[in-house]
């Protein structure tokens, strides 16, 4: 049975550079690149070099702890670069795109007509299993685990984030309905598909068999996997929950269905920076070069593959992330403001209100990186509780997590969040606490101490 979930905290930051509903065919980049730390936990392992021929669909690398687990390349072409770090640590392989596009085969099948093991296993083989997200922790499940539900967010609330239903309306139902089916097998329990209760519900979901509809309404974190697991099936210390993003689905569904390996997705070119922020057809992997030549303002500019809240800095010639359907463009704030805390804020947004511009609550921002300020004591202000539609204490639960106490991170609940879920409690915290990476390094001593 449907539900409807409405939540009232939580925060929509007013940005300016919504992505107009126009969808633009660039063509594809040249130039592509799989980045390991785009899946967290991972170790990998190379299976190509510089200069090696790959497919569509030709396993680039696998993971130490998981060697099932396999890493595909979205095009064809050659592999340009294998481009490392300190202590040679693999940070991207790049690869140069064929001007016609090959691909590894696959077996053609339904997904209905399958085992859970014959799915697992045609998903590890084709690189697709690393597309799917265990929770707790936010990682790659371990192939031969099992879920008690899978949940499927069928939109987004992060600011500037792409509206899912025009992207869906662009897309192939018949693969969406497959990649369900997929996730069916993986499962003895529900598939949950949300959807916003403040707009109206795409066909492509409406018309979905084998899920459990689900209804939120509210701000952003709303459209958070993690919230939305929070109210319909909580997670505990012994149990995991999967979910999988709605495009990311479509690559599933097209491998059943077509027997290819296709990452093609449509992507949000957004931010105050971009002149005409619009829908891209592209690549995961791509380089986002074609897309922002002779479309952004002058100046020095922060360039973001996803949110401003969550997304990864990139350089002007940097590649969409793994799980991105969005580009955003900001001003850098290597700057001080004149009077600083004094400033009446006329044209900046404060989550408190302690600006002027609270008079005028219409009004979007072009907001930049400053910090305004730095780093200060960590005391209890109540600000993360009024972001936070959750049943956890964050405040209290970062704060176990800074020394190390694993009990109270147990109990005071680090199963149920990832960096995304407490990204508003790390935006308006008045002390300048870099929540998002206490809570990843909470998680990572979490890994090692239950595995």
């Amino acid at each position: 049975m449907s539900k409807v979930i409405k939540l009232k905290k939580g925060l929509n930051i007013p940005l300016q550079g919504k992505a107009e509903k126009e969808l633009i065919e660039p063509g594809l980049s040249k130039n592509f690149a799989v980045r390991p730390d785009d899946f967290f936990g991972i170790r990998p392992k190379m299976m190509v070099r510089a200069d090696d021929q790959v497919k569509a669909g030709t396993p680039l690398f696998f993971d130490k702890y998981n060697p099932d687990v396999f890493f595909t390349s979205p095009v064809s072409g050659k592999i340009l670069a294998v481009n490392r770090g300190e202590r040679r640590k693999i940070l991207e392989v790049v690869i140069r795109r064929d001007e016609e596009m090959a691909y590894e085969e696959f077996a053609k099948s339904d997904p209905l007509k399958l085992s859970r093991e014959e799915i697992a296993g045609r998903l590890l083989q084709a690189g697709l299993w690393p597309l799917i997200k265990q929770r707790p922790y936010g990682i790659i499940p371990k192939p031969g685990s099992k879920p008690r539900s899978i949940f499927v967010s069928g939109f987004d609330t992060a600011p500037l984030a792409p509206d899912y239903s025009f992207i869906m309306q662009e897309t192939n139902a018949a693969e969406f309905q497959a990649g369900i089916n997929v996730l069916g097998r993986l499962t003895d329990g529900k598939v949950h598909l949300n959807v916003s209760a403040d707009s109206p519900v795409p066909g492509i979901y409406a018309n979905t068999s084998g899920v459990q509809l689900n209804y939120f309404s509210g701000p952003h974190p709303a459209g958070n996997p993690g919230v939305q697991i929070h109210y319909l099936d909580p997670i505990h210390k012994n149990g995991q929950v999967w979910h999988i993003g709605p495009q990311d689905l479509l690559v599933i569904g097209r491998l059943f269905l077509n027997g290819k390996v296709d990452f093609s997705r449509i992507v949000a070119l957004t931010g105050s920076e971009v002149l005409k922020p619009r829908y891209y057809r592209t690549m995961m992997g791509a380089s986002v070069d074609n897309l922002l030549k002779e479309n952004t303002r002058e100046g020095n500019l922060r360039y973001i593959s996803g949110n401003v809240l969550t997304g990864n800095r990139i350089p002007y010639n940097g590649f969409i992330g793994f799980f991105d359907s969005q580009i955003t463009v900001i001003p850098e704030g290597a700057h001080h403001r004149f009077l600083g805390w004094a400033d009446p804020g006329f044209d900046r947004f404060s989550a408190s209100r302690a600006f002027l511009s609270s008079l005028r609550p219409g009004r979007k921002y072009a907001l930049d990186t400053n910090y305004n300020g730095g780093p200060r004591a960590y005391v209890i202000t109540g600000e993360y509780e009024r972001v936070l539609p959750m049943d956890i204490i964050p405040q209290q639960l970062i704060k176990s997590i800074m020394v190390e106490d694993i009990d109270k991170m147990e109990n005071l609940g680090i199963y149920e969040v990832i960096e995304e879920d407490l990204a508003l409690c790390e935006y308006v915290c008045t002390s300048k606490t870099e929540v998002q990476s206490i809570l990843r390094g909470g998680i990572e001593l979490m890994i090692r101490e239950t595995s």
